[in-house]
């Protein structure tokens, strides 16, 4: 039973051929494309409206030079928000719930923010690293520090977001069998253990979104820093 739990994190295969590329894929033929008409239908509409805004927020606090990343950034964030839904529905697979998938996503954008820092304004990005008016004994130790948080950074992002969908799905397959078990001897215990897991299932949703928000809204944080 208990690792019955953690199949669900498994990558799907069929004849040894892992699908987690065709997970990856399938959302975007999800979004709807826009049109060359003058009038859009409601959807196209709201999903036009929703990336206006949310790019002209992730925007505001960055330089013109940071706009090039506008376009990245807000792709990621459509591709999150769609992989960390789809994965609520029953018998998908969730490929952000994989440490390997959500690190291969941050370590290197990440790395890109570090690298335009240092070759546009090296100065600026490395005086990061030493804050102003340290008194001279601690400069060695606050460089080591600020170094290792530095390093922390790609590894904090790829986790948070590993560990917030892992856990939400176990807690929804835990309270989802519980029911499932209490439902033929105690049916009110059942039907109360199945609100909360409609509860949670809500909370999920927006877990899901927030999560992806966060993700992209830290590596616009990191970009604000060296442009």
């Amino acid at each position: 039973m208990i690792l019955s739990f953690f199949d669900q994190f498994m990558s799907p295969t069929h004849l040894g051929i892992p699908l987690i590329a065709l997970a990856l894929s399938l959302p975007w033929v999800l979004i709807p494309t826009p049109t060359n008409r003058w009038l859009n239908n409601r959807l196209l509409t709201l999903q036009g409206w929703f990336i206006n805004r949310f790019t002209q927020q992730l925007m505001l606090p960055i330089n013109l030079g940071g706009h090039k990343w506008a376009v990245l950034l807000t792709a990621l964030m459509l591709l999150l928000i769609t992989l960390n839904l789809l994965g609520l529905l029953p018998y998908t697979f969730t490929p952000t719930t994989q440490l390997s998938l959500n690190m291969g996503l941050a370590v290197p954008l990440w790395l890109a923010t570090v690298i335009i820092g240092m070759r546009n304004q090296p100065t600026a990005a490395l005086g990061h690293l030493l804050p102003e008016g340290t008194p001279i004994p601690l400069i060695p130790v606050l460089i080591v520090i600020e170094t290792i948080s530095l390093f922390i950074r790609p590894l904090a992002l790829g986790v948070r977001l590993t560990a917030n969908l892992t856990a939400g799905h176990l807690l929804i397959q835990l309270i989802a069998t519980a029911a499932f078990v209490l439902l033929p001897m105690m049916p009110t215990v059942a039907i109360l253990t199945s609100t909360v897991l409609f509860l949670l299932t809500l909370l999920e949703v927006a877990v899901a979104m927030i999560q992806a928000y966060v993700f992209v809204l830290l590596l616009s944080l990191y970009l604000q820093e060296n442009v």
